[in-house]
């Protein structure tokens, strides 16, 4: 569970504050990104039992019920919403001082046939292109964990789907077991909804990776 597509809007504040707040103090727009992400997984669920489970599995909170579940899904995602804030710049800024010491031949090689300061330059020569890639990698890294959420809405509303399936249907295609016996893992199977989506979702990671490195 990580950040929502908000946020990207506030990248060019970020990259110059980041590092001079701990990296679990969410500000207003984290909390705002984690409302909106734990809504459509609280609509995606379905039920309420359904969405406390999915927050027990996808988030570190503790002591999840369905009366505290939205509250515990913000408090916890805002937290990463921070987090991924720091990691993404701290992750840009890495790259770029990476791409920046590169001579001016082995960078064009890769762009284009454009030094570092041409490719990620606007202003007189390209004297803002490090802030620029900063900004560029970030957003991409933002980008990245924006589909893990999407991903885990999407795959919540696949579980919502499998689980409302008659256990003779669902055991048609998943080896006689039922929707709790396929998906849970402790007692009763309680937590089978949670799992059922977790495992979705890494699963769409993973394809995601494999195309995105057949494409590289």
């Amino acid at each position: 569970m990580k950040r929502l597509v908000i946020g990207i809007c506030a990248l060019s504040v970020g990259v110059a504050v980041a590092g001079t707040a701990a990296a679990d103090t969410p500000n207003r727009a984290d909390f705002k990104n984690a409302a909106k992400y734990c809504k459509a997984l609280r609509t995606a669920s379905g039920s309420p039992e359904a969405f406390a489970e999915a927050v027990k599995t996808m988030t570190t909170a503790k002591k999840v019920t369905v009366k505290n579940a939205y509250g515990k899904c913000v408090s916890s995602q805002a937290k990463a919403e921070a987090k991924d804030d720091q990691e993404a710049v701290s992750t840009a800024k890495s790259d770029c001082k990476t791409e920046q010491a590169q001579t001016d031949e082995d960078f064009a090689g890769a762009h284009g046939g454009k030094t570092f300061a041409q490719f990620y330059g606007t202003n007189k020569n390209g004297k803002n292109a490090y802030g620029k890639c900063v900004s560029q990698h970030a957003r991409a890294e933002e980008a990245a964990a924006d589909q893990e959420n999407k991903d885990e809405v999407s795959s919540a509303k696949e579980c919502k789907a499998e689980k409302a399936q008659s256990d003779e249907d669902f055991s048609g295609a998943h080896g006689g077991k039922t929707f709790t016996q396929f998906y849970g893992t402790n007692k009763n199977g309680r937590n089978a909804f949670g799992k059922c989506v977790s495992s979705k979702s890494k699963e769409k990671e993973q394809q995601e990776q494999e195309e995105s490195e057949q494409t590289t």
